[in-house]
């Protein structure tokens, strides 16, 4: 990557992300009862489906690393990256009631990414 702050800031908010969804991913898939409690969610039975999830926020999660080490030659998945963040907001929104934390989760991390991938783009696009 060359000296494209934003797109430097943009990895560095990337990998934030990975790191928070592995803990909250991490925590979860072994102790879900207490997520759920601490979150004021309604009790999922069987735990297998919070477990699920959870696994499939670790998978998800790998896929943002292509996007955090090299933005522009992943320019795909970086773009990806942030509509799967944007996607998360609007489904947990519509869901609504405590579920909200969940879009404020990936509204920490997706506002700033698309902004400093929008910025970084443009600033890649007037060095040519």
């Amino acid at each position: 990557m060359d000296e494209n702050r934003y797109l430097l800031w943009f990895s560095r908010v990337v990998w934030a992300g990975i790191a928070a969804n592995c803990l909250l991913a991490g925590f979860a898939l072994v102790a879900p009862v207490t997520v759920i409690n601490l979150v004021g969610l309604p009790m999922a039975e069987p735990l297998v489906w919070p477990r699920f999830a959870s696994f499939l926020l670790l998978l998800l999660s790998g896929f943002y690393v292509a996007a955090a080490r090299d933005p522009l030659g992943n320019l795909y998945t970086s773009v990806w990256t942030v509509a799967c963040r944007v996607g998360g907001v609007v489904f947990f929104s519509i869901v609504g009631g405590n579920y909200i934390v969940f879009a404020l989760f990936d509204l920490t991390f997706g506002l700033p990414e698309g902004i400093l991938l929008w910025l970084g783009v443009s600033a890649a696009s007037k060095q040519k």
